[in-house]
């Protein structure tokens, strides 16, 4: 029988995974974290669990809180386990479990006044974020903050019951400015082009509805480094569960199962202090740029042109992608002949080496991630990891072929349907327009273009919107199957 994971049961618990060799009691808080989903505990926490196992930097222990409901029913499933996390790291042929300890205290989501009682905490030197690619507000087009939001104009009418995570945070650095304290570092760990950046325009743009003169301040005073992360952290389900018990005997209401890689490369800029992560890996660089641009655009672009191929073949999981010749012959063509090229040097990096690393992570089978979860939310995530590269490829006057099937695919997966006829679960925000304009599209392909939130200026771009339209076409009228043989023959 499955023990249940609780700190009195680590000591039995050590026989099966790695726990924490350090005591968690004498841990102090230096980090709120929003959004304490999978990915934050696969990434962030890990490292520092890393770097509290040499003794050092106990002082940034992380209170988890957030602003989402998700958030709320996480913090619940691990208030009834101490706060600790079992993380089961996955190579092809083996797994690892260690539990983690690095969080050691929770806010409620809806407990505003704790939230900004803890950001006016002088020990609070470190705010950081989850909140995934779709929680900034920003124009998909564009990347420019969008003040007309909904949740946006609410907060700026009433800044005193902001609800928003940015709301929040000015509130929290007000409160430090009339208490003379040094303003904490705002940290982005979202997979986003320059994080930093669009969490500083987020602030910032809020900030600027309701008080501008405080806005320049925050402009002026508090730091938004950028940072590249990366560590491919699926979903977790009964599945993943049902796994943690069978072979590691541990009974955990909500574990994170995620490959054994982890990248994470920070621009050094803390002025309240940080941890020394840099001893358990984490890279501190003068300029990020580089480096999330080769992520952002090798492995997530990667990731799309897998993902409407994959789903409109009804293939489940990314590793039988990866074993479907069509599926993994496509990621090779797009990468080798149409992404590559266009990623700038990298420092100490070959790019070619980095796509094979890709492969291999993506071919990884313990890791169990779907394709479902890499078609969701294509709305903010094709502006982010497909588009840039196509616009600087028409700038450059280069074919764009490959990059057209693949938004091609995107549309057509979001008609709804596979291509066996099975019907396609909603899956992202903005199903109910994307499947209107699909359907449109079937006939009009222009009609998928004109979305200027997603495409931008390429929607009107001829040679872009030539080669879309004669995929999709080729879509309809042959299927997935033949319409990828086709280009890869060429």
């Amino acid at each position: 029988m499955a023990i249940k994971l609780t700190t009195s049961t680590l000591p039995e618990i050590a026989a099966t995974a790695r726990v924490p060799n350090y005591d968690r009691a004498g841990l102090s808080a230096g980090i709120l974290h929003f959004g304490i989903g999978n990915f934050h505990r696969a990434h962030q926490a890990a490292y520092l669990d890393d770097l509290f196992s040499t003794g050092r930097d106990h002082d940034f222990a992380i209170i988890g809180t957030g602003v989402t409901e998700h958030d709320s029913r996480i913090a619940g499933l691990l208030a009834g386990q101490d706060l600790l996390t079992t993380l089961v790291e996955q190579e092809a042929t083996s797994s690892l479990a260690r539990v983690t300890g690095s969080m050691i205290a929770t806010i409620a989501p809806d407990n505003r006044e704790a939230i900004l009682a803890k950001l006016a905490d002088p020990a609070i030197r470190i705010v950081s974020l989850t909140v995934t690619e779709g929680g900034y507000f920003i124009n998909a087009a564009t990347a420019a903050f969008d003040p007309q939001h909904p949740q946006i104009v609410a907060d700026a009418a009433d800044p005193e019951r902001a609800r928003t995570v940015f709301g929040l945070i000015i509130a929290g650095l007000k409160r430090r400015r009339a208490a003379d304290l040094t303003p904490f570092t705002v940290m982005s760990c979202d997979n986003l082009p320059h994080n930093g950046a669009v969490t500083r325009n987020a602030v910032v743009g809020l900030a600027a509805l309701s008080d501008p003169a405080f806005a320049a301040w925050i402009k002026d005073t508090v730091s938004f480094p950028n940072g590249m992360v990366d560590r491919i952290t699926p979903a977790t389900g009964e599945r993943e569960k049902k796994l943690l018990a069978d072979e590691f005997g541990i009974d955990d209401a909500w574990p994170v199962f995620c490959e054994d890689f982890r990248q994470w490369v920070l621009e050094d800029d803390f002025p309240a202090g940080r941890p020394r992560l840099e001893e358990v890996g984490v890279q501190f660089v003068p300029d990020v740029t580089p480096f999330e641009m080769m992520k952002i655009r090798i492995l997530n672009g990667g990731h799309a042109v897998i993902a409407y191929a994959g789903g409109l073949l009804d293939i489940h999981f990314v590793h039988e992608a990866m074993e479907h010749p069509l599926v993994a012959g496509f990621l090779e063509k797009i990468e080798t002949e149409e992404i590559l090229p266009v990623v700038p040097p990298v420092p100490d990096t070959d790019t070619s080496a980095y796509f094979e690393l890709i492969q291999h992570r993506f071919a990884n089978p313990k890791i169990g991630d779907t394709i479902r979860r890499l078609c969701l939310d294509g709305s903010n995530r094709q502006p982010k990891f497909i588009i840039p590269t196509i616009a600087d490829r028409l700038a450059q006057g280069l074919p764009i072929e490959g990059l057209a099937l693949e938004s091609a695919l995107w549309c057509r997966y979001c008609f709804g349907t596979t291509d066996s006829g099975a019907v396609i679960a909603p899956n992202d925000p903005n199903w109910e327009l994307l499947t209107e304009t699909a359907a449109r599209a079937k006939d009009d392909p222009f009609a998928w273009l004109a979305m200027q939130d997603i495409y931008g200026a390429i929607g009107e771009n001829a040679i872009f919107r030539d080669a879309f339209a004669k995929a999709l076409k080729a879509l309809w009228t042959d299927g997935t199957a033949a319409t990828l043989t086709r280009y890869l023959a060429r």
